[in-house]
C-alpha cells in the first residue's frame, strides 16, 4: 500500500471525536480496561497503530487520539498549543470519549501534557507508562535535528521536507529499526503536513514550556501518585539518550529502574508486544 493510501485507510479505522476547541479523531481497540495512549512529535496516534491491537489481545482496550495540530485532528489558528493548552484539552477529550478511569501510556512530549493531566485529575489514573519522555523539561535542550522545525525559513523548508522520501532516512537514523515499511514512514510526513504544511505543529514545538514553574508542577504530581507506574526506554533512541533522561523520569516517579527494549526513538514500531505485555500487568485482573 502507497503511503497516500495509508493515511485514508488509517482514518477509516478511527472516529469524530468532537471536542470544545478543536476536533480529533479517535481510534478504540478491544474490550476490557481503557488504556489511553498519548503521542508525541514528530507524530500522531499513527505511532501507536501496532500497540492498540496488541493490548486487544491482552483483554484491554487501546485508545489513542490526535493532539490538535497534529495527524487527523483540527488545526484551529488560534489555539493555545503549549504543553498546559494541551492538557487542559486533553481533560475535554477524555470526557468527550466518556473514559473516567484510564491507564496513561505518554511518549515524548505526550509525557509533559500527560503528567500535567495526572497533576489536575491523579483520582481517574489507574496507571502509568512512560516511553522515551522527558521530566526535567527546564534544562531541556532540543536535538539539533529538532530544532531546526523551530526556526521561521529553515522551519518551514524542513517541515515541507516530510512530504518527500527525505523522511525515510531521517525516520531511520533518528526514529526506528526495522519494523515499519517505508511507505509507513511516508505517512508519518503526510500526517505531519496535511491541511497546513505543518503550521500548527512549529507552533507546538515553539510552545516547549521549559521553566522551573512547570518543571516544578508535574514533578510534583508524580511524586504525588498513588498509583503504580514504570518507565519503558528504546534503548537505541539517539534524541533522549537514555542514560540521562531514564533516571530522572526513574527518579520523580521513585522508580528503582526502568525496562530496556529494542527501539529508537518511536519504540512503539519496533517492541509493540513487548510494552503491550509490561502494560497489561496492571490489568485488574492480571496474575501477581
Amino acid at each position: 500500500m502507497r503511503h497516500d493510501d495509508i493515511v485514508p485507510a488509517w482514518e477509516a479505522l478511527g472516529t469524530r471525536l468532537d471536542v470544545d476547541g478543536a476536533n480529533s479523531r479517535i481510534w478504540r481497540v478491544g474490550k476490557g480496561e481503557p488504556v489511553v495512549c498519548l503521542h508525541g512529535v514528530p507524530a500522531s496516534s499513527f505511532v501507536y497503530r501496532k500497540l492498540l491491537p496488541e493490548l486487544a489481545t491482552r483483554g484491554m482496550e487501546g485508545i489513542a487520539f490526535d493532539f490538535p495540530g497534529m495527524g487527523l485532528a483540527d488545526r484551529p489558528a488560534r489555539f493555545d498549543y503549549t504543553w498546559s493548552g494541551l492538557a487542559r484539552w486533553t481533560l475535554k477529550a477524555l470526557d468527550a470519549a466518556g473514559l473516567d478511569s484510564v491507564h496513561l501510556v505518554v511518549h515524548d512530549i505526550g509525557g509533559p501534557i500527560g503528567f500535567d493531566v495526572i497533576r489536575q485529575i491523579p483520582e481517574r489514573i489507574r496507571s502509568l507508562t512512560v516511553l522515551n519522555s522527558l521530566v526535567k523539561v527546564a534544562r531541556f535542550r532540543r536535538p539539533w535535528v529538532m530544532q531546526l522545525f523551530v526556526y521561521p525559513v529553515v522551519g518551514a523548508l524542513s517541515t515541507a521536507s516530510t512530504r518527500t522520501p527525505l523522511i525515510i532516512p531521517f525516520m531511520r537514523r533518528m526514529g526506528v529499526h526495522d519494523g515499519p515499511r517505508n511507505q509507513e514512514l511516508r505517512a508519518y510526513g503526510d500526517l505531519l503536513t496535511r491541511q497546513d504544511g505543518g503550521a500548527a505543529f512549529r507552533k507546538i514545538r515553539r510552545g516547549f514550556e521549559r521553566t522551573p514553574e512547570f518543571e516544578g508542577r508535574i514533578i510534583a504530581a508524580l511524586r504525588g501518585r498513588t498509583f503504580p507506574a514504570q518507565v519503558i526506554w528504546g534503548a537505541q533512541d539517539p534524541a533522549l539518550d537514555m542514560a540521562r533522561f531514564a533516571p530522572e523520569l526513574c527518579d520523580a516517579l521513585g522508580l528503582e529502574a526502568w525496562h530496556q527494549v529494542r527501539g529508537k526513538h518511536f519504540l512503539q514500531e519496533d517492541a509493540p508486544a513487548e510494552i503491550a505485555q509490561l502494560i497489561a500487568r496492571y490489568r485488574d485482573d492480571a496474575p501477581p
